[in-house]
């Protein structure tokens, strides 16, 4: 087990040094959130240490926390409305560089700093290439009042959904939601389920990330492997 977890990190930190050769000085950047971001984030910091002059919109608090731990200048999207480049984990990717996202809770403020973004880069470690998507339960954000009515709604789309909780409460996002997670186990067509989710009153966001991203870097043992959107 030991073995395994220490194989994980270190294609996760060789992962993120290979998305971190594609930030140049003047950069404007989105700082994904999770543990293979934080490898970036700590990656990145060293690099600003070292002269680089970049500033980054992080996609979580707790990415806030650690790039101004790192020294990293931050902004935000009404100072910076446009990012040159987002590096971002994933808790599934498939080789067509379509992601689940939200494992940690971030989905929403990830998908906008995405959307922002001319160009979003995905690093996983060999756990996470799958095809098709589905194994990870699929995180969809909805509003605090509208949570009761919306399992049913999404257990019709062919899963069992459960509220996410944290000990003996609801999860909370940073923007104050719940996190409904739907295990799907494989999803076939992933647009035309986030075409299902997306109208359904109540829902903030889901964590299907498609047409987003551009890449994925996946390190494997010792070496790196590249997907390319279609």
């Amino acid at each position: 087990m030991n073995d395994r977890k220490s194989l994980q990190a270190e294609e996760k930190r060789a992962a993120a040094e290979a998305a971190l050769k594609l930030v140049e000085d003047g950069m404007a950047l989105g700082l994904g959130t999770g543990s293979t971001a934080a490898y970036a984030i700590r990656g990145l910091g060293r690099m600003v240490g070292q002269g680089l002059k970049v500033r980054a919109v992080p996609t979580s608090r707790q990415t806030e926390e650690l790039a101004r731990e790192e020294g990293i200048p931050l902004t935000d999207l009404e100072a910076c409305p446009r990012l040159d480049l987002t590096i971002d984990g994933a808790d599934e990717a498939d080789p067509r560089c379509r992601l689940i996202k939200g494992g940690g809770g971030a989905l929403l403020r990830e998908k906008i700093v995405a959307s922002a973004s001319r160009r979003m880069v995905a690093i996983v470690d060999s756990s996470k290439l799958v095809d098709p998507l589905g194994e990870f339960p699929l995180p969809v954000e909805v509003v605090q009042f509208a949570w009761p009515v919306l399992l049913p709604r999404l257990a019709l789309l062919g899963c069992a959904p459960v509220l996410r909780r944290q000990g003996d409460k609801p999860f909370l996002t940073d923007e104050g939601n719940y996190i409904i997670d739907c295990p799907f186990k494989a999803i076939d067509d992933p647009r035309a389920l986030a075409a299902q989710i997306s109208p359904i009153p109540g829902v903030v966001e889901h964590g299907l990330f498609i047409d987003l991203c551009q890449e994925v870097i996946l390190a494997r043992s010792n070496s790196i492997e590249r997907f390319m959107a279609d």
